[in-house]
């Protein structure tokens, strides 16, 4: 199970290693909830990653109120750790603050982008804009 999205920024921020950092980031991906084989669709694909991906971002009601229920895969360790990154900042938040939130914003902050290989910064720019679209598409139907 994921730790919720504040954890995971404390973890990072007292973490200066950046092995101990990358170990971290693979925990983290260890520890994202199983995606369905179903799921892992076409339609699902997240296109523009080196690795394969495959984010699926569906609107539930909790108390009354739309929240994103992400589930999230990659073939690569890494890489399914910024997808677990992912799925711990957006899943929870309404369509419409899902739509607000800068996923690059996390990854700065987390001091990703001198220590990540330009295809990988690629890759986490299609899973942000890829959230952020389907997040729009969704607070639009609401």
């Amino acid at each position: 199970m994921l730790p919720p999205i504040d954890t995971i920024i404390e973890n990072f921020e007292i973490v200066e290693d950046d092995d101990m950092r990358l170990e971290y980031l693979i925990e983290l991906g260890r520890a994202l909830p199983p995606m369905p084989e179903s799921e892992r669709t076409e339609a699902n694909r997240v296109h523009g990653c080196e690795s394969q991906v495959w984010i699926d971002t569906k609107a539930e009601p909790s108390d009354g109120t739309p929240r994103l229920v992400l589930h999230g895969f990659s073939d690569s360790f890494i890489v399914r750790g910024f997808v677990a990154l992912m799925v711990a900042l957006y899943t929870g938040k309404t369509p419409r603050e899902a739509a607000e939130t800068d996923g690059l914003d996390l990854f700065r902050q987390l001091r990703f982008g001198a220590h990540v290989t330009s295809k990988r910064s690629n890759g986490v720019r299609a899973m942000a804009e890829r959230i952020h679209r389907d997040a729009v598409r969704l607070a639009a139907g609401a």
